[in-house]
């Protein structure tokens, strides 16, 4: 309908003011709730994308009260989690929330959910039903074990996805269990994945003008790190072990502690690199010797040329260890924790710390900038994860679907929004 047309219109003049980014003009629906989903959502967001998220009214998304520590009665994780989107509430579980929901779709480019698989059909809102009010519409499903095969109905989490993906047995030490990061690493793994799915999949909507479906696993995002992992199992039926602070056969590259007790990482394992840390070491014998002259030899004589290393370091603080390796031009650094990283120039410079402001705080919260740049329409951080369910509600149901103030209040009423 014309009038629509024109809300829609100011809608999206309104938003492209605020954004400027690669993806201004491409509107998302989010539809997931706590990590894969929503941090795809987010990703694309950053990038000016207009990111509708949609809570459930009464349930909101869990990770509102998620994170390890809270400040002043708010957990900081939804900060940054939710950033640059906009947020509104909808029932898709009742059949007036259902036809709203097509209302957005119709002016929608992607959806992205992160339900168990069938819980979409279940509300009638399946690819047939959403293709048929959008045939270009991009639908990412993020799930633990996919859309398909015999585990696709069960629930996944990231711990399972990693430790069924395979990251899992290859971490740690050797003899001891298998550690996990602490962060929800197998979930971002699956976030990222779907980004990539949905840009591909619109730019094959450009060329056809047809929508699909991007289908990510948890446990496949997981696997498709494995590097050479699987053709070693497969051909030579080598099962790759945890290596601790190391890999195998690649050779110097460790863990190394400091005079002053700082742990250094030291990636000396390429050839020409190598010699340059002989050089630095002066130790110019070690770039010849036949047990360390190729990459191969160092691989097999691991134990014996890191050991060397290791007391070269020990003797040495880390900032004259680290002034002679740079001065060398051999790849090291130190190991950051969040103390480190907020002070380090590098990140500052490149805005990869960057103020948030947080509405439930009123103040300004430290996050993560932007990856990855862009040099001509660079991502942003405009604002941080609205404060509340619905904060956007009228913004949005009067903008794109031109409902008034009065439809507004009787869907809230009716518990729709």
């Amino acid at each position: 309908m014309p009038v629509r047309a024109e809300a829609e219109d100011a809608a999206e003049a309104s938003h492209n003011e605020m954004t400027g980014g690669a993806l201004t003009g491409v509107r998302v629906l989010e539809i997931g709730s706590i990590v894969a989903g929503p941090f795809a959502g987010r990703l694309l967001a950053d990038h000016g994308a207009d990111v509708i998220k949609i809570e459930a009214p009464g349930r909101p998304d869990p990770l509102r009260d998620w994170g390890q520590h809270a400040y002043r009665g708010h957990r900081l994780w939804w900060t940054i989690h939710a950033r640059n989107k906009r947020c509104v509430t909808l029932d898709l579980r009742s059949e007036r929330g259902q036809n709203l929901f097509l209302d957005l779709v119709r002016q929608a480019d992607v959806v992205i959910e992160n339900f168990r698989p069938g819980t979409l059909e279940r509300w009638n809102l399946g690819y047939d039903r959403l293709s048929a009010a959008n045939r270009g519409l991009v639908l990412a499903r993020v799930s633990g074990f996919g859309q398909t095969g015999p585990y696709r109905h069960r629930p996944g989490y990231a711990s399972v996805a990693e430790a069924m993906g395979g990251l899992r047995a290859i971490n740690g030490f050797p003899g001891q269990a298998p550690p996990r990061m602490a962060v929800s690493l197998g979930d971002s793994l699956a976030g990222m994945f779907a980004v990539q799915g949905v840009l591909a999949a619109l730019l094959h909507r450009q060329r056809t003008g047809q929508g699909q479906v991007v289908d990510v696993a948890l446990t496949e995002s997981s696997l498709a790190l494995l590097e050479s992992v699987i053709p070693e199992y497969d051909r030579l039926g080598k099962v790759r072990q945890p290596s601790g602070t190391r890999l195998d056969g690649i050779a110097p590259s460790n863990l190394f502690l400091t005079k002053d007790e700082k742990w250094l990482i030291v990636a000396a394992n390429q050839d020409t690199v190598f010699g340059r840390l002989c050089a630095a070491m002066e130790r110019p014998e070690l770039a010849v010797d036949p047990r360390f002259a190729t990459h191969v030899a160092r691989g097999e004589h691991q134990e014996l040329i890191e050991s060397i290393v290791a007391d070269w370091v020990s003797e040495r603080t880390a900032a004259e260890t680290l002034s002679r390796l740079e001065a060398a031009d051999v790849v090291a650094g130190p190991v950051y924790t969040a103390a480190d990283i907020v002070v380090d120039p590098q990140f500052r410079a490149r805005d990869m710390l960057v103020p948030h402001h947080d509405e439930r705080l009123g103040e300004d919260v430290l996050g993560p900038g932007v990856v990855p740049r862009l040099s001509g329409t660079p991502g942003a951080v405009r604002w941080a994860g609205p404060p509340e369910p619905g904060w956007h509600n009228e913004e949005v149901y009067g903008q794109l679907l031109a409902l008034g103030p009065d439809e507004i209040a009787e869907l809230r009423r009716e518990g729709v929004v």
